[in-house]
């Protein structure tokens, strides 16, 4: 169904795009330096399925609604950079004490899922990414272009959730280290609404 050494190739540019810091992964170490290792790892797993999500969406042609609708592209790109400055208030407003006075801090781990998938979804250059990428190594000569797009897209899913899933874990250990201090775990608040805010800017900001 896959050209092997198309599929070689694949592996050595998903991984060079998995391990390049970018919005998902500041999303992710924002998430776990608020609410600890699984929070983080969680919204990291809601990011990867949103990521098939995209996915299926590609193989099915849906995306490719965003090349001839520039007006779809920019109501997604406004609604995720609301999203975005929805989560940054809401961090900023956190007035969690720290883990070790008894309370659980941050967002709960099945909220920190769902905004995994929210923040993923309504981000179209991911759309449009899956669109300009997967194809380039799709055979149509082989037959199975759809099943084609889906070996792809999974495999890149998996490793993206296995690098990001890795970066959610540390971040979260190390803000549970850290958040015995009222005050640092104010600062992590902080910080976390500051990328919040800043990932809204830069969607809302770049063109397509």
């Amino acid at each position: 169904m896959v050209d092997m050494s198309s599929y070689a190739a694949f592996l050595v540019a998903a991984f060079a795009l998995c391990i390049t810091p970018g919005p998902d992964m500041m999303f992710i170490v924002a998430m776990g330096g608020r609410g600890g290792p699984r929070t983080g790892v969680l919204a990291a797993f809601g990011v990867a399925c949103a990521m098939f999500v995209h996915t299926v969406a590609a193989a099915l042609g849906l995306s490719a609604l965003f090349l001839t609708l520039p007006t779809l592209y920019h109501v997604l790109r406004w609604a995720g950079a609301a999203y975005l400055l929805y989560l940054a208030v809401k961090a900023f407003r956190d007035r969690a004490v720290p883990v070790g006075e008894g309370a659980v801090a941050g967002p709960g781990r099945r909220r920190a899922f769902w905004q995994g998938v929210v923040t993923n979804l309504l981000n179209p250059k991911v759309i449009l990414f899956n669109v300009a990428f997967l194809p380039q190594f799709v055979d149509p000569g082989l037959g199975h272009v759809r099943e084609q797009f889906l070996v792809f897209g999974l495999t890149i899913t998996v490793m993206g959730f296995g690098v990001d899933g890795s970066i959610g874990l540390l971040s979260g250990k190390l803000s549970a280290l850290l958040r015995s201090s009222r005050r640092v775990a104010r600062g992590l608040n902080i910080f976390s609404g500051t990328v919040f805010t800043g990932l809204a800017v830069r969607l809302a900001a770049s063109p397509k």
